[in-house]
């Protein structure tokens, strides 16, 4: 327990000094704050000493709340995990980040967190997926089980998120799952009420979880059985928590005040206070669990007998140990220069050794032998904490169902490919054995009703499909057992993507490669961009399939539809976006992504599908330029003045233009883009690499190159006409680009194309436009 309370006052210090060397002491030439979270960093820090040095494993997994990274930085630092540099470079480029970051603070973080509470919804997710790994015999023989550990901020269960995250949890009977509160009852702006901690703990005992209130240290306890101590625990128990937090502030003189102003009448309560100087009253009344070492090892070693997961509801006082202790306003203060250097005085750090691992520390023998022997400081690989996976095979060519010549759209091609996949014939066994799916309860409606036919429904316990055995026909298996490989989940994104990216880190987290695909209408990727931000962010990689899009879903109208989904593809990190008019392409597509996803240069893939019926063409593409973003369905003539691009479920309406248009524009061609992605991402490469003295050629620049350079493009895609506007500045050309900068109006697929003028007379009017502009002087 003494060596425990060194390493805890050692993280105390080394967070508390890391964030005031980036503020005060490194050069800063802007002199703009540099931030961190002070406060925030003491009190977490005696719950991160119990949990790193005593009860993790080198097998649990842990997602730190964003404000302690400074106390994670120097936990991996005593472990000899991080280096000094990064440590002095803090928020600084290449220094150790302001939040966890699996990409960038490398291998010893196993879960990034910043967008606060996604980083604790995951670790309920990433257990469901260690669940599926272990039925399915996918990871490591022999390998341990993990503990998937959340530390949390208490205002972080303000996030939505986390009661999706819950139910989902509840309906799949996760285990070994911990949430550790940091129950400082202080957020940015405001002290949180008391009456939410008994609503949290009611919410989580209704889902299964065990609960674990600790709020009150030893001594505290003990002076509870004292006489008196009976009215001091109800006046605690009853105390306002910003009473609580402005006494704690004010030190001794205040909490004696307060408690003879309320207990005088008390004998017993008047001669406990008064039995004790103001110092020792200020220490005994902040004796809160949740910085009593003793209470939270045994907690922690407690709930490890069982599986059931379980939250710790830990009361603590933000800012403990530091001047900043209990003010309202500490979440973003910093101890001033004067401050810093008496709490220096007080660790007993002489000035220049700051950083020294074992300065200041009575028995640093006692240290360093507990920093080799805690169980957490075993390294779970030679590399850090990453294992790694096999890449599963790709055949050079998927399953090829029936296309040609048929009417059928891409969101039933995609449908039809997965289940040609499922069918496990030799050359796919092993892709179809590592895909598993889910949706927000829009399976049947997405197309994955045949494949999950063939490989059926996961659940740890087997469940019958009731209607089957009441012989109720129905399109739709459930079967529901521990060999399914489609996750079913409610009607929330957010879960969606949370469990993409779970189930997108399978092959660092249990070595097991997955290759997860998830399918959601297009309109609500928006609903669940946060939790897809944080997916792309930790480089998990998943297969994201949205459908029906665009105004083309015409008759739904409303929130069906959506405009700005291609933008996202363009913009969104970490992410290859595509859009396929036709099914050949998006067979081309589907292979390309289970490849990619799986490639250390690789990322997550999005497809945009429609469910527009269109005639499928027979014909043989270049795979290279629709992965590459664009190819010619026909090619211009040399020095054409004219082409029309589409994208996607406009190809109709495209073709029929175009052929209007060479009557009059013999030359002119019709290029299909199958990713602005990919083309403005080549694009931006190439010139990256010619800024550098480099050769650099973008598969745009090539595709546009047998155009006049003063050619026009009319381009048309059912999403907003700026995902396409930037073309023009690759070649100087002049670009009319159609599309719906507008939603919300339900009619006729030709009835909405005409109101948003993306039409073949549209298309017309535009090329007529461009034309008549490109002849004025």
């Amino acid at each position: 327990m003494e060596t425990l309370a060194a390493i805890e006052r050692k993280l105390l210090w080394l967070a508390a000094w890391t964030i005031h060397y980036a503020n005060n002491i490194r050069p800063n030439p802007t002199g703009a704050k540099v931030g961190g979270h002070q406060a925030s960093c003491a009190s977490v820090t005696t719950l991160m000493t119990a949990l790193y040095f005593h009860a993790l494993r080198p097998q649990d997994r842990v997602a730190v709340k964003p404000h302690a990274a400074p106390v994670l930085h120097a936990i991996n630092y005593l472990l000899g995990r991080q280096s000094l540099e990064k440590l002095q470079n803090f928020r600084q480029l290449g220094g150790a980040q302001a939040y966890p970051s699996r990409t960038t603070d490398g291998p010893e973080i196993d879960f990034s967190t910043g967008s606060v509470g996604l980083g604790v919804a995951i670790t309920s997710f990433a257990a469901l997926i260690q669940d599926y790994v272990e039925a399915h015999r996918l990871g490591p023989p022999g390998a341990a089980r993990a503990r998937h550990v959340a530390i949390a901020g208490d205002a972080e269960l303000d996030e939505g998120n986390i009661y999706e995250a819950l139910l989902e949890g509840w309906k799949h009977d996760v285990r070994d799952v911990w949430w550790v509160v940091d129950c400082n009852r202080q957020s940015l702006d405001s002290v949180i009420p008391d009456r939410l901690f008994g609503r949290f703990e009611g919410l989580f005992r209704d889902m299964g979880w065990r609960v674990v209130t600790l709020r009150y240290g030893q001594r505290l306890q003990e002076a509870f059985t004292q006489p008196g101590g009976s009215s001091l625990r109800h006046w605690l128990d009853e105390c306002p928590n910003s009473v609580y937090s402005a006494l704690t502030f004010q030190g001794g003189a205040a909490w004696r005040e307060a408690l003879l102003r309320d207990l005088g009448r008390s004998r017993g309560a008047r001669a406990l206070i008064g039995s004790l100087s103001d110092a020792e009253l200020a220490e005994l009344m902040t004796n809160l669990a949740g910085h009593d070492l003793a209470t939270l090892l045994q907690s922690f070693t407690a709930a490890a007998a069982s599986s059931q997961p379980t939250v710790f509801l830990a009361y603590t006082i933000k800012g403990n140990g530091l001047p900043l202790a209990g003010h309202k306003d500490n979440h973003a203060g910093l101890m001033t220069p004067e401050q810093m250097d008496q709490f220096r005085a007080e660790m007993r750090i002489r000035p220049g050794h700051e950083w020294d691992p074992l300065e200041g520390l009575a028995h640093p023998h006692r240290v360093e032998r507990l920093l080799r022997e805690a169980p957490y400081a075993t390294p779970l690989t030679p590399g850090g904490r990453r294992l790694a996976a096999p890449a599963v095979p790709v055949p050079a060519e998927l399953p090829q169902p029936r296309i040609a010549g048929r009417r059928m759209s891409t969101q039933t091609g995609f449908g039809e490919i997965l289940s040609e996949i499922g069918r496990a014939q030799a050359e796919t066994a092993a892709l179809a054995r590592a895909i598993v799916t889910s949706s927000p309860d829009v399976a049947t409606s997405t197309n994955l009703t045949s494949w999950i036919n063939r490989r059926g429904m996961f659940a740890r316990q087997a469940q019958p499909d009731i209607f089957r055995e009441n012989k109720v026909a129905s399109m739709v298996r459930k079967d529901m057992h521990p060999h399914g490989q489609h996750i079913e989940l409610g009607i929330a994104e957010q879960s969606l993507f949370l469990l993409l990216g779970a189930a997108g880190l399978a092959h660092e987290l249990y070595g097991a490669r997955l290759l997860p695909i998830g399918t959601v209408y297009d309109p609500f990727v928006n609903r669940g961009h946060d939790a897809l931000y944080y997916a792309c962010y930790q480089d998990a990689r998943f297969l994201l399939v949205s459908t029906p899009s665009g105004i083309t879903l015409a008759a739904e109208g409303g929130q069906h539809q959506a405009t700005n989904t291609p933008l996202l593809g363009i913009v969104q990190d970490k992410l290859a976006a595509f859009e396929p008019a036709y099914c050949d392409e998006l067979r081309i597509m589907m292979r390309h992504a289970f490849e990619y996803m799986q490639r250390p240069d690789g990322s997550a893939v999005w497809l945009r599908l429609s469910n527009l019926v269109l005639p499928q063409p027979a014909r043989a593409l270049n795979a290279a330029h629709v992965i590459a973003g664009a190819h010619w369905a026909v090619p211009p003539a040399p020095g054409a003045e004219l082409a029309i691009a589409y994208q996607g479920a406009l190809a109709a309406e495209a073709e029929k233009a175009f052929a209007l248009v060479r009557e009059e524009v013999p030359g002119a061609g019709l290029l299909a883009i199958t990713s602005p992605n990919r083309l403005y991402a080549g694009w931006r490469q190439a010139q990256r690499l010619r800024r550098e003295g480099q050769a650099g050629r973008a598969h745009i620049e090539d595709i546009l190159a047998p155009l006049a350079a003063h050619a026009a493009l009319v381009t048309v895609l059912d999403g907003h006409p700026a995902a396409h506007a930037w073309l023009g500045a690759v070649r100087g050309q002049r670009v009319m680009a159609l599309g719906p900068d507008r939603f919300g109006k339900s009619g006729t697929v030709a009835e909405l194309y005409r109101e948003y003028e993306m039409d073949c007379d549209a298309i017309l009017d535009a090329c007529a436009e461009a034309l008549r502009d490109a002849s004025l002087p």
